[in-house]
């Protein structure tokens, strides 16, 4: 007879393995468009393509995580229980300002509380908890789509809180074309997600050259013109041996994460 905890590890141990395949299915899906669009690009304008943050899968079909990660990033681990969002405790009509403190330079930008409650609540709730501190802007992308993504503490596009928020501010940017996308302008910051509705967690990415994208990620920022130039340049400086996405040249390290009333 098998014993009650026998029977929750095995639960466990099937659980984790559901988990590990679907991120080996995401990353699987993220090489092949990978290459469909750093091919299509180079034939176009002889520069690499943005990968991961794209639109869709063949006939609409899949959404890859634009801007976050491939798998999952708001899933718990397999090793940790899944946490509640945080309590709603900002001001809902203020508007909040996010300082980061990098290795290279001071980045801000301002969240309107009453069009993105949830996303601010959240950054607020993770900042307090320093979550952020020492973590990196682990992803660059070069091309059609130019962001720097940030929000990670494992660094790989497979880390975040324990827990989800709902999209927000959808209709922000206007109307998808029929290609299916929209322009997110230099400057923008968004929540990145898996591909999912209301998979965002704790991943965020920093648009420094207008990219189109689905209307499928939360924006909830714009940076000011000073912060737009240094994450221009990290962009210019390009990624870690030419690819068009990966680790920026220019390593990005967040010292410190601040979320404030203003």
């Amino acid at each position: 007879m098998v014993s009650s905890d026998q029977r929750r590890r095995q639960l466990a141990r099937e659980k984790y393995e559901r988990q590990q395949r679907r991120r080996e299915e995401a990353r699987r899906r993220s090489r092949r468009l990978m290459l469909s669009i750093a091919s299509a690009v180079a034939v176009v304008a002889v520069i690499g393509g943005a990968t991961y943050f794209a639109t869709r899968g063949d006939d609409g079909k899949d959404k890859t995580d634009a801007a976050a990660s491939q798998s999952p990033s708001a899933e718990a681990s397999p090793t940790e229980k899944a946490k509640p969002e945080p309590p709603m405790k900002i001001d809902k009509k203020a508007r909040y300002k996010m300082s980061l403190k990098t290795s290279q330079g001071d980045i801000a930008f301002t969240m309107d509380a009453s069009k993105t409650p949830h996303t601010t609540n959240s950054f607020k709730s993770l900042a307090d908890e320093k979550f952020f501190d020492g973590t990196t802007c682990h992803r660059l992308t070069v091309g059609n789509v130019s962001v720097l993504q940030c929000g990670d503490p494992k660094g790989d596009s497979s880390g975040g809180p324990g827990y989800t928020i709902p999209d927000e501010n959808l209709t922000a940017l206007g109307k998808a074309d029929k290609d299916g996308s929209v322009v997110y302008p230099a400057g923008t910051v968004a929540m990145a997600n898996t591909g999912q509705p209301h998979s965002g967690g704790s991943q965020f990415f920093l648009v420094y050259k207008d990219s189109k994208l689905p209307p499928t990620y939360t924006p909830f920022g714009t940076l000011d013109e000073k912060s737009l130039k240094v994450v221009q340049a990290v962009g210019e400086a390009g990624v870690e041996g030419g690819a068009p996405e990966g680790a920026p040249k220019k390593a990005v390290k967040i010292a410190k994460l601040t979320v404030d009333k203003v």
